[in-house]
């Protein structure tokens, strides 16, 4: 198994260079792309899972995850209700942190919140998130009821006649909806929704391309687990029709935005709660 060299907080001070060359602001997505780039993380540890039984985020993302969570409680960076990051005034100032003296403020910071919160003083790599909570959840879901949800999450992006097909034979296809820009513009949109605990590949996205061309203006595939460098590459080929791709730490992020069975409360650290019954109830 490929071993990951960075640990989160030797990528604290590429984060700042990351936000500082996207401008002082970036989603998590561009962030954990300029991040990359910058430490020049190989393909093969970019695409190794942080669960591997259940899908979802990769570990470079997990640690990146907790990168951002230490800088935003020492300051130096926040985020907007829409997830996009941004430096502090304190970080567009100070551009490089001692990584072990924001560690220990962190920590100490957490241990005098601990009553107020049960957010605990545990270490980042053997802490359970609610992504992977959610994304638990959302596995054990009927099939008709990730359906729903993926229509109900639509909806509420903006989509209007949203259907589901799902039928077999038809390229992996599970329906169809139309995207409506500023009430001037529309997108007919071709959509399949993966509930996968692994990577999809080039070869998935090139299936699912085949079964929409000449049939939408656009393709979108979601998966509950994540997408391999190639399947990346391949989504945005030259020369070939564009597909979105949503993966499992965008899809739970999206739900949490969208406060579709999840709720928070903020007291000094943010707080995420599930609510199972939501989701068993679709």
């Amino acid at each position: 198994m490929t071993s990951i060299q960075f640990q989160y907080d030797d990528l604290m001070n590429p984060v700042i260079l990351a936000l500082i060359s996207l401008g002082g602001s970036g989603t998590n997505e561009e962030i954990n792309n300029k991040v990359a780039e910058i430490v020049n993380i190989s393909a093969e540890q970019l695409e190794v899972l942080h669960n591997p039984e259940k899908g979802g985020m990769t570990e470079i993302e997990y640690r990146l995850m907790w990168t951002r969570t230490y800088l935003k409680i020492y300051g130096i960076i926040e985020n907007s209700t829409r997830g996009v990051w941004s430096l502090t005034e304190k970080g567009s100032h100070d551009e490089k942190v001692d990584e072990k003296a924001v560690v220990r403020a962190v920590r100490e910071h957490m241990k005098k919140k601990k009553q107020e919160t049960s957010e605990g003083d545990e270490e980042p790599n053997k802490k359970v998130e609610w992504q992977e909570e959610l994304l638990d959840v959302i596995l054990q879901m009927s099939s008709s009821a990730f359906e729903r949800l993926i229509q109900r999450l639509l909806r509420e992006s903006g989509f209007i006649q949203v259907e589901v097909t799902g039928q077999s034979g038809d390229g992996g296809i599970d329906g169809h909806g139309i995207l409506r820009l500023g009430g001037l513009l529309s997108f007919h949109v071709i959509f399949q929704a993966k509930r996968w605990k692994g990577a999809v590949g080039a070869s998935q996205v090139r299936d699912f391309r085949g079964a929409m061309v000449g049939r939408a203006d656009k393709g979108l595939l979601i998966t509950t687990g994540a997408f391999t460098k190639d399947a990346i590459k391949e989504a945005t080929r030259d020369g070939a029709p564009a597909i979105d791709l949503v993966d499992g730490d965008q899809l739970v992020e999206k739900l949490k935005q969208l406060s579709l069975g999840v709720s928070t409360r903020k007291i000094e650290i943010e707080q995420v709660n599930i609510d199972q019954k939501w989701f068993l109830g679709l």
